[in-house]
């Protein structure tokens, strides 16, 4: 019984192990095929480079500011303003009147300075007579010393009355250099007295405040019944010359060799859609040390009506080309200089590129790329030289 339990037990066994046989056998095989296969690779973007224009710009940011901003300060000092004749916002034309100050005290001062000037004029007149009165003095007393010194010589005079006769000529001569002396000091009393109404009437004529040149009053600092002081930290007044706005921006230093004065600049001020026309007046030769920027002066054509210290951004453009592009995504740089991956039969290959123009998102291929050659979409993101995947095309 218990050998016949044990063929039963055994018989199994081996039609078990019959079956399976066949089964391993062509397992491998199965295996093998599936790893003959070509494996398809992940699925990734890639777009071809294309011919097309590309434009090149550099964007600038900063602040309206006057071209030329003229400052209207008192000319006098200690007085009070009375009047004022324009407003922030006027435009204003060359020696208008802005403001006027009291004239009082220089009008007494005027006053007071005429009557010295008459008097120095009576002085002179006086001085001129007595100059007249001592040439005929002198005139008499040098003849009578000639007649007693002929008779001297003739022995008909004494020599007492020779003495007085030649002491009465020296002293008219020296009454008539006198009264020349008296002349020139009353001339010069004349000649400071009209020059000190000369002086008068500037300070008068300063009382009216003036535009120095034409432009738009920016700000009125002046205020009634204030004091004019020439020490003052505001001026009265702020004009625009000529009303001449421009953009004061900033640029970053490697922009700077790109850009040259005269080039065309579309400024757009903030809260504006439509940009105004303006070319560079002026690039500084100076750039800052600690952020790196240069500083434009960008002119706006027609003098546009634009708020002095709002903000603006200006567009130049630097270069305009039509040739083989790639959007800047499918750029990546390394150590040799920028580079693509281009997927030719679904393989990815590592190329070289050299470029060009920048602008718009885009980039120009110098070389290293022929047009219509495809190449990953964002590159140096998902594969490596040498992978292979299912290219996705896109426009």
């Amino acid at each position: 019984m218990p050998a016949t339990t044990k063929t039963l037990i055994l018989l199994p066994l081996v039609a078990l192990a019959g079956v399976p046989a066949v089964a391993f056998a062509q397992a491998p095989a199965s295996a093998a095929t599936s790893q003959q296969q070509p494996s398809t690779g992940p699925a990734i973007t890639v777009t071809s480079a294309k011919r097309g224009e590309i434009v090149q710009s550099v964007v600038v940011s900063g602040s309206m500011v006057a071209r030329d901003e003229v400052l209207v300060a008192p000319e006098v000092d200690g007085f009070v303003i009375t009047e004022l004749l324009a407003e922030e916002g006027d435009r204003v034309a060359a020696g208008q009147v802005l403001a006027r100050l009291s004239r009082t005290t220089l009008e007494v001062q005027r006053a007071q300075n005429d009557a010295q000037v008459k008097r120095a004029e009576a002085a002179v007149d006086q001085a001129k007579a007595q100059i007249v009165e001592a040439e005929a003095n002198l005139v008499q007393a040098n003849n009578a010393f000639d007649r007693t010194k002929a008779l001297r010589d003739s022995g008909n005079a004494s020599l007492e009355t020779f003495d007085q006769r030649s002491a009465t000529a020296r002293g008219a001569q020296a009454r008539l250099n006198s009264m020349k002396q008296a002349l020139a000091i009353t001339t010069a009393d004349l000649a400071l007295a009209q020059a000190q109404g000369r002086d008068i009437e500037v300070r008068l004529a300063r009382t009216e405040i003036k535009a120095p040149k034409a432009g738009i009053v920016s700000r009125r600092n002046a205020r009634l019944g204030a004091m004019a002081t020439l020490a003052a930290a505001d001026p009265l007044f702020k004009i625009i010359a000529d009303g001449a706005i421009e953009l004061e921006a900033d640029v970053a230093e490697v922009e700077l060799p790109n850009l040259k004065v005269g080039q065309a600049v579309a400024v757009t001020p903030a809260g504006s859609e439509k940009p105004l026309e303006g070319t560079i007046r002026l690039i500084s030769p100076e750039v800052d040390k600690a952020s790196r920027l240069g500083r434009l002066r960008i002119t706006l054509t027609g003098n546009p009506p634009v708020a002095v210290g709002s903000f603006a951004r200006g567009v130049i453009e630097t270069g305009r080309k039509t040739s083989i592009v790639l959007p800047l995504s499918a750029i990546t740089y390394a150590r040799g200089g920028a580079m693509v991956q281009a997927v030719k039969d679904g393989r990815v290959t590592t190329k070289k590129v050299v470029l060009g123009l920048i602008g718009g998102g885009r980039a120009e291929i110098v070389s290293g790329l022929a047009e219509g050659e495809s190449v990953v979409a964002r590159a140096g993101t998902f594969v490596r030289d040498g992978d292979m995947i299912t290219p996705i095309v896109t426009n």
